[in-house]
């Protein structure tokens, strides 16, 4: 039986540990922090009346196409239909106005949704078909090296700011002026144009702690699985028969920790590969995300609303928690790839919300600010290698693959290192 050490107890990381622990290995999980989930986890946090509540340290949202994350959700007993709203890509505004793409076979939803589409001239509706097409006839390729802003030059204004920006920073977390065209015609094709269904937003209904990470927690300490929260590993290196972790011996070593993380711990390693993984891993640049919680609000017209973000207006979206499961008059407005302070931050969304939705006496709860959130996916951008060294592996959202910085890239990254661990 091989011993398996996995540094990092993130989505990525844990889904890693199960498909390894499946595989028969013997899994010890090392993760710095106390609670699991690395950034898509649970925040206690205490309402303005003093009420506890479970926030997350980030909003996220999940859609149909995540297929590895809702399997593995299923094999682990957390039945998706219970914990997640499924309602169809929605991206309307509280004025009534903008796109929802209909729970139809493809093609036909994103056509429905575009005729639909409220606000738009006819003018906006034909270039959006005849970009949509054009794509499709690509077989959804473009220069590796252009923009989403380029990708899209030729459509209006209207549709850049109604969809396509909001889409973007969403899926990409990254503005269109350099937003990968390459990433995000992928992710609008797996999406859009594979399985019915693809495009459906996934809101939580529960805290993101009870999405995957404690039923993982549960399962890998049922199998006998190792997992050390609060334990930061200050350093690995390779022996002859393997690998040091702290000085405790490992087979194999796989990196599931954040990027600068893992580039440090590479960084150690006194072999050639794995200096020149951690400085590809090192020159990595990220983008931040903010969760603003508010309270005090009136119910929304929908459980998620798109919001004209601007100058002074940086939400882009707001999400009425009291309609996903949380206390009522609860609102996470996102704040995506801005680098504004939190007060800057707090008094603009207050402004915001009191000029896009009507809401007044909104008492901010939390802020949550992620400065590294994810790597900005930018054109023809280099990602680290799954394989760092011979028996040192890396999974995460920010290794190579087809994906933005997303929940389904990471199980899907953590997966393929298990499977790069070889045979018990």
């Amino acid at each position: 039986m091989s011993q398996v050490a996995v540094i990092g107890a993130g989505w990525a990381g844990l889904a890693c540990a199960i498909e390894a622990t499946r595989a028969g290995h013997a899994i010890t999980v090392f993760e710095a922090a106390r609670t699991l989930g690395g950034r898509a986890r649970a925040l206690p946090a205490q309402m303005p009346d003093g009420q506890p509540v479970l926030l997350d340290n980030g909003q996220h949202i999940m859609i149909g196409a995540y297929s590895a994350t809702l399997a593995l959700m299923r094999e682990l007993g957390v039945d998706p239909g219970a914990v997640l709203h499924r309602m169809p890509l929605t991206l309307r505004f509280a004025d009534g106005g903008g796109l929802q793409v209909p729970h139809w076979p493809p093609p036909l939803d994103l056509l429905a949704g575009i005729l639909g589409a409220r606000g738009w001239s006819w003018r906006d509706k034909a270039a959006l078909m005849r970009a949509a097409l054009r794509w499709r006839w690509n077989g959804f390729r473009c220069d590796p090296g252009a923009s989403v802003a380029a990708l899209c030059a030729t459509l209006p204004p209207r549709v850049m700011a109604e969809l396509i920006e909001p889409l973007c920073v969403s899926a990409l977390n990254t503005p269109t002026g350099y937003a990968s065209g390459e990433v995000f015609l992928r992710v609008l094709h797996d999406a859009l144009f594979v399985e019915r269904g693809g495009a459906d937003l996934l809101l939580p209904r529960v805290d993101l702690g009870a999405l995957f990470p404690d039923a993982a927690a549960r399962w890998l300490a049922q199998q006998g699985a190792q997992v050390r929260s609060g334990t930061r590993v200050q350093a690995i290196d390779h022996e002859p028969a393997g690998w040091q972790v702290d000085g405790e011996s490992f087979d194999r070593v796989v990196l599931a920790c954040a990027p600068w993380e893992a580039a440090r711990l590479a960084a150690g390693v006194t072999l050639p590969a794995a200096a020149a993984w951690s400085q590809t891993a090192e020159v990595l640049q990220h983008e931040s995300i903010a969760t603003l919680y508010m309270a005090g609000g009136a119910a929304l017209s929908a459980p998620m609303l798109a919001l004209r973000a601007s100058a002074g207006a940086p939400a882009q979206f707001v999400f009425d928690r009291g309609q996903l499961g949380g206390p009522q008059g609860l609102l996470a407005f996102v704040v995506s790839a801005s680098g504004d302070e939190r007060e800057t931050l707090q008094h603009q969304v207050l402004a915001q919300a009191r000029e896009q939705l009507g809401l007044t006496g909104l008492q901010p709860v939390q802020t949550v600010v992620e400065r590294r959130a994810t790597f900005a996916c930018t054109p023809a951008l280099v990602r680290p290698a799954a394989q760092v060294a011979p028996g040192l592996l890396a999974c995460g959202d920010y290794v190579e693959g087809p994906y933005p910085a997303t929940i389904e890239g990471a199980v899907r990254s953590g997966r393929t290192a298990a499977a790069g661990c070889g045979s018990a």
